[in-house]
């Protein structure tokens, strides 16, 4: 979730932390499937995007 806390573009994520961007999309996909099981689509998706 890096990428979404600061702002990072997948590349720049990759880049920031020594793996390939498909290691950086695969990990935001199950991360965010995770968030999403434990409180629900709509406060995932407002986590994400920087909303409380």
């Amino acid at each position: 979730m890096l990428r979404h806390a600061f702002d990072l573009s997948e590349r720049d994520t990759a880049l920031a932390l020594g793996v390939s961007v498909g290691t950086v999309k695969s990990q935001t996909a199950k991360g965010m499937a995770e968030l999403q099981r434990l409180l629900g689509d709509r406060a995932a998706t407002e986590l994400a995007a920087g909303r409380r």
